[in-house]
Parts: structure tokens; sequence; C-alpha cells
């Protein structure tokens, strides 16, 4: 009975000690799954950054089927010869703005009839360009290439003589932004639900990859917005899951003295005009 003990004794140390080199083997042969799953993640996520940040969708309605009747559908050449459709509508009367807008990652142009019969309604002009690569529209979208192209359209309508509002919406703020840094002229930037910079947005949705390097298309509107005089305001809800809101009142610290924000209270990504944003932009303009 002492022998059988003493061999069980001996016997338990070297179990333990096979178990603990089995879970040390598995371990040596999981770091490198892991890795190669991991670099698979991030090699996804490079390859296919385009299609996460740009997003266009669906056929590009004529205006007059999603409620913009006074509104044309026309065609700008740009300097690289890649056309774009915009939509377009003249002021009611000389001395009203035009809004110049710019839209969202998503979808197209027709997912925003409602903002843009709210600015028509106003008496406003309306200049909406869809993005390259978006509805109606020819080419790939690029940060480089949507801000080009902004700068253009708004070159267009100075041209005219008119006075432009620049109007952002959620990625359309960056290309907004952009603008109004090269263009002071301009009456008023507007920005609705904006990121201090698509990267960092990024960064905050996957805080395990390393997405400052894997990004091409940025949209730091955070190293610009300091060097914008343009009356600028900055609309963000509080209930903002896609943006949020400490990324807009970090772009308004930034602005400083040129900024107004306004939180809205129970206000999400999207329905911030329901909350009354247009209304605040009308009273916001110099000429009233």
């Amino acid at each position: 009975m002492v022998q059988t003990d003493q061999t069980r004794a001996n016997a338990a140390p070297e179990t333990s000690h096979s178990r603990l080199a089995h879970v040390k083997g598995a371990l040596i042969l999981l770091v490198p799954v892991l890795a190669v799953i991991y670099a698979g993640i991030v090699g996804y996520m490079y390859v296919n950054q385009q299609s996460l940040l740009f997003k266009p969708d669906g056929e590009l309605p004529a205006p007059n089927t999603v409620g913009l009747a006074d509104v044309e559908s026309v065609s700008f050449t740009m300097s690289d010869g890649v056309t774009l459709t915009a939509w377009s509508a003249p002021p009611a009367t000389d001395d009203a703005p035009t809004v110049l807008f710019f839209h969202g990652q998503s979808g197209n142009l027709g997912d925003r009839s409602d903002r843009m019969r709210e600015i028509l309604n106003s008496g406003f002009g309306l200049l909406a360009p869809s993005y390259r690569g978006y509805p109606g529209s020819e080419g790939e979208p690029s940060e480089m290439a949507l801000i080009s192209d902004g700068i253009q359209m708004y070159d267009q309508l100075d041209r005219q003589g008119a006075d432009v509002v620049l109007h952002g919406q959620s990625l359309g703020t960056a290309v907004a932004t952009a603008v109004a840094e090269q263009r002071p002229n301009a009456q008023l930037l507007v920005l609705e639900a904006p990121f201090t910079a698509t990267v960092d947005v990024a960064a905050e949705r996957y805080p395990w990859l390393p997405v400052h390097a894997l990004m091409r298309d940025q949209f730091a509107t955070r190293d610009l917005i300091g060097n914008v005089t343009v009356p600028t305001l900055i609309f963000h809800g509080t209930e903002d899951e896609t943006v949020p809101l400490h990324q807009g009142e970090a772009l308004a610290a930034m602005a400083g003295e040129t900024a107004q924000i306004y939180v809205i209270p129970d206000g999400t990504h999207n329905d911030l005009w329901s909350h009354g944003l247009w209304d605040q932009v009308q009273q916001s303009l110099p000429a009233n």
C-alpha cells in the first residue's frame, strides 16, 4: 500500500507537467493561427476600404418623381473629364442664396429629397452634386476627387454671382469644410452630424485595427476647420450612434469663435432636420 501511494505521488507531478506542456504546445500553435486570421481581417479591410467608406446605392430618380418638380438634373464635366450629375434649381429671388449641398456616404440624391424640398420651399437655390461613382455620375470616389469636384461646383456658382451656403451631411461635411477653407467668400458653412475625421470614426469603431495606417481617404476635417473663416453652424444629436457627439464638439472647439454648435437632445444621425436644423440655418444667415 505504501509503495502504491508513493507511485501515485510520483505520477501526479508528471501528469501535471504533461498537461502544462500540452497547454503550452496548443498556445504555441494557436498564436500563428490567430496571427493569420488577424492578417486576413486587416487585408480584407484594406482591400475593401473604398466600399466600406463610399456606399452608392440604387438608381438616381428624376427629381419630379421625388417631389422636386422645380429641380433640373444637369451634367457637369470636371477638369479631369469625368461627368457628374447634379440637381439644380435657381433661387426664388435674386437676393436669396444658393445651397451647395454635399450628401452623405450612402444611397443617392433621391434619399435627400425631403431636405432639398425644405431648402426650395424657403426660396433658396440648390445645387446638389451626385459624387463621382454614385448613381448618375461617372468615375470613382476618393477624398481628393470629391473635394476637387466640390471646389469646381462652388466656382461655377460663384461665376454666376450666387451667394453660396455650403451644407454638408455626414461624409459631405468633410467636403463642405474643405471647400470653405479654399473659398472663404462663402456665406455660411453648415455641418450636419460631422466627424473630426473618417479615420477617427473608424479607430473608435475598430480599436483593434491599425486604421490610421490602413485608410487612404481619411477626410481629416480637424486639420482644416481651424483655417475656416466662413461662419459655421455645427449640428449634432446626443443619440448619434454613427458619429459620436464628442467629435462634433471637438470640431466646434477647434473652430473657435467662427463656429456655433447646436447639440440636439435625442437627435440621431439622420433626423436633425426634424429637430429644427433648417429653421436655425435660416435664422443664422447674415441677411436675416
